[in-house]
């Protein structure tokens, strides 16, 4: 019997479950900022909706390689002080902060794509050991708490940070216009204290959180594995990509196509509310700069619907199982994201968001539950990274063929392409509950696993 086997990591607080998630809130305060406002900044810089998706295309191309790698290289790491994830998540916290600073300075489009393309991939570095962290860290009835716990914090940190530039302009009067080529002061100063919040909520999860040393035997072999070299680490990444478990291959291709709904609305859904639904011209218009304000504004309120909504989405995968709950929550996002285009009040958006605030608190959480017990332990990383191979490879696909869709088809029609994006994840929900096969035994087993019961509390 392996040290492995004989291990079971003890229970962990709620105090200590929080304190291990915290610093999803700062990654995702990075990450909601920039998709909230980075269409935006392309437009103010010049850029046509058809070129919007192109200047997305560095990021997710590089982090196809960042992710596994970096969970490759989390699952053979270890020191006494800092553990096997937390240098990652120091590293990438550093280098994401300093590129949310810049970000609001850049003169020229490239600048802003490079800038991008940094924050993109120090954020995956970041972001990517966080869901291994969650399974070395607790016992097995404790790893959907985790993710649950994971999900309030993103629901969290992205409501705050969509809202800040409608903040920054209503309640601290920053001016949210400006001329060609720059960027406006309240979108300044939101990516400013973007970049303090990732920064510090990583600090806290790196400073309050230990880390057990890893417990399986062949760990040693492993690390000798890995110093033959990069090619070592191809052949392991993939073989393991090879032989992916069944269940990981279904839930990969409801990633695939819920994603891009994602990626869609977080490329043009607050330039549309700008555009379509207020009427403004360009981004000098005080009339458009509202408008990308309000939409801003409404992705914080999808946010927070993330957040209230993860204190019940357990008791509702409890009494449907998981690939139900999971089909309905996408259906719902999908229905806010095509009503979209039949928006005339602009507060009827919030019913919108409402709907896809619940299927972001399912995205968030789900998949990775429907993944739970069937994946190596020892190479949870690694895993992890591939996993996210199918939350890339869409917005690779969108970068690339989206812009002629938006220009030959579309008529630059941005809601158009938010619509689009609701229809793929149509076809996600119905994957996900005609081939996810889940047993008696599973939705039993459910219940004492993913329980963040009434005694859970925030």
């Amino acid at each position: 019997m392996s040290l492995k086997t004989i291990f079971e990591n003890p229970k962990l607080t709620l105090v200590q479950i929080i304190n291990m998630s915290v610093g999803f809130f700062g990654i995702q305060f990075g990450w909601d900022l920039q998709r909230a406002n980075m269409g935006r900044i392309y437009e103010n810089l010049g850029a046509n909706p058809d070129q919007v998706p192109l200047l997305f295309l560095a990021a997710p191309l590089t982090g196809l390689f960042v992710q596994p790698i970096i969970g490759y290289l989390s699952d053979r790491t270890w020191h006494p002080k800092w553990g096997r994830r937390r240098p990652y998540f120091m590293i990438g916290a550093i280098v994401s902060s300093i590129a949310l600073i810049f970000m609001p300075h850049s003169s020229v489009l490239w600048m802003a794509a490079g800038l991008l393309w940094i924050l993109d991939v120090f954020g995956n570095i970041a972001m990517e050991p966080f869901r291994a962290f969650v399974t070395d860290k607790l016992p097995d009835s404790q790893v959907n708490r985790g993710f649950i716990m994971q999900s309030m914090m993103i629901g969290l940190g992205g409501s705050v940070a969509s809202a800040l530039p409608w903040i920054m302009n209503n309640v601290f009067h920053l001016t949210n216009t400006a001329a060609q080529g720059s960027i406006p002061e309240n979108v300044k100063f939101s990516f400013y204290i973007g970049a303090f919040f990732f920064f510090a909520a990583v600090l806290w999860t790196v400073f309050t959180t230990k880390e057990y040393p890893p417990q399986d035997v062949d760990f040693k072999e492993k690390v000798k594995e890995s110093n033959k070299g990069f090619g070592g680490g191809a052949r392991e990444i993939f073989h393991a990509l090879r032989n992916m478990p069944k269940r990981m291959q279904i839930v990969s291709l409801v990633q695939f196509f819920t994603w891009p709904g994602l990626f869609l609305m977080w490329f043009y859904y607050t330039t549309a509310v700008a555009v379509n639904v207020f009427g403004g011209k360009d981004a000098a218009d005080p009339v458009y700069a509202q408008g990308a304000d309000f939409g801003s504004l409404t992705l914080a309120y999808y946010s927070v619907i993330t957040f209230l909504f993860a204190l019940v989405l357990p008791k509702i995968a409890d009494a449907l199982g998981r690939k139900t709950t999971h089909a309905l929550c996408l259906i719902c996002g999908a229905i806010g994201l095509i009503s979209v285009a039949w928006v005339h009040d602009k507060n009827m958006l919030y019913l919108c968001m409402t709907g896809v605030g619940i299927a972001w608190a399912s995205i968030l959480s789900m998949p990775y539950a429907m993944l739970s017990g069937s994946l190596p332990k020892d190479k949870i990383g690694i895993y992890m990274g591939i996993f996210n191979f199918f939350i890339v490879l869409p917005e690779i696909i969108a970068s690339l063929g989206f812009g002629w869709l938006m220009r030959n088809v579309l008529n630059n029609d941005r809601l158009l392409a938010v619509q689009i994006g609701g229809g793929l994840m149509v076809l996600a929900a119905i994957i996900c509950y005609i081939f996810i096969k889940e047993t008696k035994k599973t939705d039993e087993v459910l219940a004492s696993k993913l329980g963040v019961e009434e005694n859970r509390s925030v």
